[in-house]
């Protein structure tokens, strides 16, 4: 399978350092915004094509799949061009940033029979596989999943200490990853929300902290709290708390209640 990647930062290279790892997959591709910037990203992965057009990549029947990793904004349409075009295509979240480009994503995906996926990656780390399938099997049901996401964060820049092309978003970019988990995990649609943000900040345009609750019909709860004026802890981390016991994942890590490690090495989620 040939890919391309369509963004040169951050993610972008997260993926391409991610394929590079599957056999029978190549990006022989990168689509960038700037071009210098876009070159010298092709040179050190050894991608043949470096372009900061999409159509090129769209016009040529050779390549297989897209993986947007570009800003909100542009994931809509792009996504619905790669579709059209009859690319399979991965879109990192959220896929778009109204609920009409979203129902449009999902008609485009219907006509063109191609794989359209979001890039909801917390159901791939092996604690929520191991905690997936206990739950399929019967062995333990959910009750609650408390999730605390946590970042220091007054400045928009990416994970290289780069400036970002759009703002990252605790409901767009953190919040989505938990209502999917959570959706995934229950195999029921979080059809009761409510949500509350904090103050906007003076120069991203943003609330800093939010507090959402979801319920769906089986009666599980998620409770999740985000804050990107944490000075503690970072990341995000999840607790399950069951009728059979209580786990904390942490991204691949997982432990009971008390802490004690359970071996989730076993655990493949390249069959999920």
């Amino acid at each position: 399978m040939k890919v391309c990647v369509a963004g040169a930062g951050a993610f972008g290279a997260k993926h391409v350092e991610g394929i590079r790892n599957i056999s029978g997959v190549e990006v022989v591709s990168v689509v960038g915004r700037l071009p210098d910037k876009t070159r010298e990203f092709a040179q050190k992965y050894g991608i043949a094509q470096a372009t900061t057009e999409l159509d090129e990549v769209l016009a040529r029947p050779d390549i297989d799949a897209v993986i947007l990793c570009t800003p909100t904004q542009m994931h809509a349409a792009q996504t619905i061009a790669c579709l059209r075009a009859g690319k399979h295509v991965q879109v990192e979240i959220p896929i778009a940033d109204s609920l009409a480009d979203a129902r449009a994503i999902v008609a485009a995906q219907k006509e063109s029979g191609r794989v359209a996926m979001a890039g909801h990656t917390r159901r791939f780390n092996p604690s929520h596989q191991w905690i997936h399938r206990k739950i399929a099997a019967g062995e333990l049901k959910l009750q609650q999943m408390d999730v605390q996401t946590y970042f220091f964060r007054r400045t928009n820049m990416n994970a290289l200490g780069q400036p970002r092309s759009w703002t990252d978003h605790l409901l767009w970019h953190h919040a989505a990853h938990t209502v999917d988990l959570f959706q995934y995990q229950t195999g029921e649609v979080a059809a009761h929300a409510r949500a509350m943000q904090g103050p906007i900040h003076p120069e991203l345009g943003i609330a800093m902290d939010m507090s959402i609750q979801l319920k769906v019909a089986g009666g599980a709860l998620c409770t999740l709290s985000l804050s990107f004026n944490n000075d503690g802890p970072l990341g995000t981390f999840f607790r399950y708390i069951c009728d059979k016991g209580t786990f904390i994942a942490r991204y691949d890590d997982l432990v009971d209640g008390r802490e004690n490690p359970i071996d989730v090495s076993k655990v493949d989620v390249s069959t999920n």
